[in-house]
């Protein structure tokens, strides 16, 4: 038995992504499997760590590494005395009792039991399980994995804070809550970066004060305490963990969600922003009803929509008009080349074609039933997105929005929509509001503000919500330095109406309503050109001057050395025609080139999936991979809901408190 850390894992070899990585870590690093035979195991988990593995690998990738039956370990348990016991566990008091009682006493449930914490152990709970003479003999390994996240998307991973926003940005004087959420969230980003062998230079958004006698906020220092957090968690691993580089060989941005506070409310037009704002998704998993063979009432279907799916991957990231188009045509092509498609669709039947013909028809017949079926799936969500696009009239209120935000349409604008639209439902009368209130904020204090809420005809907590916007928003909108860069709405002198985003130059937009980007793509432009600036972002470790000015590529990207494989920004990976690449029916990290060193962002409080989507775009415009880490991810009727409830009285519940 031994006590040690992931250095048993290295990335020296082959070149994988950062989800391709983490399986790999889950399955072959923890789960060990055997040369000589699969030997049965038992895998025991808490209900952080089981989020962990279920983002990470799926039940039949588990079970081929020869484990027989996944356990929680808060439920009573059965004796598999016959059996190993592979224990991932967050190190908590309450876990590691758990984990002493299945191993002491006559009756142990398991033969022997290899440990594996999700997190660095305190000294405390290394002594109790050493104390535990009777334990120590069945224990065949204790190590720290240092995984603690969730991979949501192939450059995407959460830290399971679903409560952060109302923690950090609450009205409360006492900030032991936030605090505790602080450094939870830094542990959690820090073995991110562990697992993947990064030591980053740790960039973060800095607190702005009006001058010297302006007391700076709690919520201003947000990203101050996170990156402090995480670096002194880098700090010890960089003492602890084998291999761990000791000079930077990657970028981390901290951000918090004060950076855009338009991101979370405007309607997005890409079809992935879509499907979780329209259908009313639960994470990835999209249920829908489907006709009954036996002609009775609609079965309900469950399905995920992931990397897995390779449609869904080159469909996510374009406008809903473009995915439209585009499985028309693959309907189209498909039907027109697939053997099985066309004997469907012809008034022939099996007794009116050739021998030849009808032995195409069986061997297209598998592979008709898995494509038909993906195809239909997706020119359904497209149709239910188009349709409701056009019940909610959302295209007249997403050119308000986008006028909105880039400063061609003012206050008059808007009430003069609410005033003659009476299509569009309260939610969207409320994002509305709330994107007015955050270009002008001080047209929302007092009469003013009552006015146009009564207009929207807003209800109780509606108003709430609006009024809670100035706990993420800045205390001033210009500073008197240079804001470039900055968190703070930027205003365009030539306009009389203030504008939260310009025009972006040299990018043009086949559809209107694709104007709006996020300031995170604007910010990490800046970042991989050396171009943010130091005042407004900080860095924890200064870098030296040959990292981004002194060695500039002609395009003004730093030049550098270590290099990494990361898969494409997936676009094509669907045949015209229909057809699915049997290589990218696997994991979508098999196609790998060499890139730069990669940029991490991580915003606390949570993520759009419109900021994922421009890390997506930038991995392959930079030549960079760009990850994006949040507390959660954000749609818009989650982040209603936390704004109207953020300075509420919360139930404590045991399920919520993160040790």
């Amino acid at each position: 038995m031994s006590f040690s850390d992931s250095g048993s894992y290295s990335n020296g070899g082959d070149h994988k992504s950062f989800r391709q990585i983490t399986r790999e870590r889950l399955l072959y690093e923890m789960l060990m499997p055997e040369k000589n035979g699969t030997p049965r195991k038992v895998l025991v988990l808490d209900k952080f760590t089981l989020k962990i593995m279920s983002s990470a690998a799926k039940m039949s990738e588990i079970s081929q590494q020869g484990v027989s039956l996944v356990e929680l370990i808060t439920r009573r348990r059965q004796p598999m005395t016959s059996f190993d016991a592979i224990f991932f566990i967050q190190p908590t008091e309450s876990n590691v009792n758990a984990f002493l009682s299945d191993m002491t006493g006559k009756s142990p449930l398991y033969k022997k039991a290899f440990v594996f914490f999700s997190s660095p152990v305190s000294r405390s709970l290394v002594t109790l399980i050493r104390k535990d003479m009777r334990a120590m003999k069945r224990i065949s390994a204790l190590k720290e994995m240092n995984l603690e996240y969730i991979s949501m998307d192939i450059q995407g991973f959460v830290t399971n804070n679903e409560n952060a926003l109302e923690d950090l940005y609450s009205d409360e004087e006492n900030h032991q809550r936030a605090d505790a959420c602080l450094n939870v969230v830094a542990k959690r980003i820090a073995t991110v970066l562990a697992s993947l062998k990064e030591y980053p230079f740790v960039r973060y958004r800095g607190a702005k004060a009006l001058d010297a006698s302006t007391m700076t906020t709690y919520r201003e220092l947000i990203p101050t305490k996170l990156a402090a957090g995480v670096w002194n968690c880098l700090a010890r691993y960089k003492q602890t963990i084998e291999d761990f580089p000791q000079t930077e060989t990657c970028e981390l941005l901290i951000l918090d969600r004060s950076i855009d506070q338009i991101a979370p409310l405007i309607h997005e037009w890409t079809y992935d922003a879509m499907c979780h704002d329209l259908l009313k998704m639960e994470g990835n998993k999209y249920t829908y009803e489907v006709p009954s063979n036996s002609g009775g009432d609609p079965e309900m279907r469950e399905v995920i929509l992931d990397e897995e799916d390779p449609i869904w991957v080159e469909l996510r990231d374009i406008h809903i008009a473009d995915a439209s188009e585009r499985l028309h045509e693959k309907m189209t092509n498909f039907v027109s080349k697939n053997k099985a498609a066309q004997l469907k669709h012809s008034s022939k039947d099996f007794g009116d074609i050739s021998t030849k013909d009808l032995t195409k028809v069986v061997h297209a017949l598998p592979q008709y039933s898995e494509q038909i079926d993906k195809l239909s799936l997706h020119v359904e969500i497209a149709r239910t997105i188009n349709r409701t696009i056009m019940e909610q009239g959302l295209r007249e209120l997403g050119k308000l929005e986008q006028d909105l935000v880039f400063g061609d349409a003012g206050r008059k604008d808007v009430i003069k929509f609410l005033s003659t639209n009476n299509v569009i439902n309260q939610e969207s009368k409320l994002r509305l509001m709330m994107i007015l209130a955050a270009i002008y904020p001080k047209k929302f204090e007092g009469e003013k503000g009552r006015k146009m809420m009564e207009l929207a005809k807003l209800s109780g907590d509606d108003v709430v919500a609006v009024n809670n916007l100035r706990l993420l928003g800045p205390v001033h909108t210009e500073s008197k330095r240079n804001t470039t860069g900055s968190f703070s709405l930027k205003f365009d002198v030539l306009k009389k109406k203030r504008a939260a985003r310009k025009d972006r130059v040299g990018e043009t937009q086949t559809w209107q309503l694709s104007r709006f980007y996020p300031i995170v793509e604007e910010l990490v432009e800046k970042l991989n050109k050396g171009h943010l600036p130091k005042q407004d972002y900080p860095c924890m470790n200064e870098p030296k001057p040959t990292f981004n000015s002194a060695s500039q590529s002609p395009s003004g990207s730093p030049v550098l050395p270590h290099s990494r494989r990361t898969p494409t920004w997936a676009r094509r990976h669907l045949s015209d025609d229909g057809y699915f690449s049997d290589s990218f029916l696997g994991r979508t990290s098999s196609g790998f080139k060499k890139k730069g060193q990669r940029i991490f962002v991580f915003i606390v409080g949570g993520a759009t999936r419109s900021e994922l989507r421009v890390c997506h775009k930038l991995t392959e415009k930079l030549d960079r991979e760009v990850i994006l880490g949040s507390s959660s991810f954000l749609d818009p009727q989650t982040f209603l809901t936390k704004m109207k409830q953020i300075n509420e009285e919360e139930e404590i519940s045991l399920d919520d408190i993160d040790i």
